[in-house]
């Protein structure tokens, strides 16, 4: 990919990204982008196939933005399954605020925008993975619960950490975002790691 190519595909990223953090929920028309990024609708296309395509490129971009990979090395190289669980709670519960605004698009738009709807679904895939990988490890060193099985386990650990128990924790309750991350790390300690 030439230089100037790269060049306007973060130019549309980056428009993308700034109309959905500043969105009221309403859908954000590739020409809405188009115009963002001083360039012509059918530019875009050039470099994305589908408005979805866009949108999920969106949140990946967040995610290089924000440098998400480094901050999961500690989830990732955690010497025990237990470190791994507390690891993760805390970078994804950390990360939910740097990325509430295009979260808060996302979810707000799904319900009457299938493209949308793809690329919420795609991110909430992507988190799913991670608590999965956490749960993963606690069953492969022998310290997950037997309460539950990996697969029920991981649904639980997925839904504590979703957009909107957190919304509603540090938004609706006013808790802050200690409090926030100290509860969860506790609780899926608790609930996901036996007794010994």
């Amino acid at each position: 990919m030439s230089s100037d190519s790269s060049d306007t595909r973060t130019r549309i990223l980056k428009a993308a990204l700034d109309l959905l953090e500043e969105g009221t929920g309403s859908a954000v028309r590739m020409s809405d982008i188009a115009k963002k990024a001083a360039i012509s609708r059918q530019a875009i296309y050039l470099h994305f196939r589908t408005r979805a395509e866009l949108l999920i490129a969106t949140t990946h971009y967040l995610d290089e933005l924000k440098d998400l990979n480094a901050r999961l090395v500690a989830s990732r190289t955690a010497a025990s399954g237990a470190a791994r669980l507390d690891a993760f709670v805390k970078t994804w519960g950390n990360y939910i605020p740097e990325n509430y605004g295009i979260a808060k698009a996302l979810m707000a738009m799904q319900d009457t925008d299938q493209e949308a709807k793809a690329a919420w679904a795609t991110r909430m895939q992507d988190m799913r993975e991670g608590c999965e990988a956490a749960i993963n490890a606690l069953r492969d060193d022998g310290t997950l619960s037997p309460d539950y099985q990996p697969e029920e386990a991981t649904d639980m650990l997925w839904t504590m950490l979703s957009v909107r128990n957190w919304e509603q924790l540090t938004i609706d309750c006013g808790w802050s975002q200690e409090k926030y991350i100290e509860t969860l790390k506790s609780m899926a300690q608790r609930l996901f790691v036996k007794d010994t």
